[in-house]
C-alpha cells in the first residue's frame, strides 16, 4: 500500500480539535472562518479576454461560543472534559 498523503476532517472534527488545542472544557463552541476580499482582472483560459473577479481568501479559522450543537459545533464538556483530581 502507498503512503497516506492527505487527511480530511469534517467541521465537527475540526471544532473538536480546536477545542482541545485551546484547552476549553465547557460551553458549546463552533468553528468560524474569517474571510478577506480582493479584486483582480483574470483570464480563464489562454488567449481569453480578461474579466474582473473577486478573490476571497480564508484568513483565519477559529472558535466562537454558540447556543446549540450543530454540524459546525461541539460541546466542550463532552469532547474535552476537565481533568479529574489526581491527573
Amino acid at each position: 500500500m502507498g503512503e497516506i498523503e492527505s487527511y480530511s476532517f469534517n467541521f465537527k472534527e475540526i471544532a473538536e480539535l480546536l477545542v482541545k488545542k485551546a484547552s476549553i472544557h465547557s460551553g458549546i463552541w463552533g468553528i468560524t472562518l474569517h474571510f478577506g476580499i480582493a479584486g483582480a482582472n483574470i483570464n480563464t483560459a489562454p488567449g481569453a479576454d480578461f474579466n474582473p473577479a473577486a478573490i476571497v481568501p480564508v484568513l483565519k479559522i477559529g472558535l466562537q461560543k454558540v447556543k446549540e450543537e450543530t454540524n459546525l459545533s461541539v460541546d466542550a464538556a463532552k469532547v474535552n472534559p476537565p481533568p479529574t483530581e489526581g491527573q
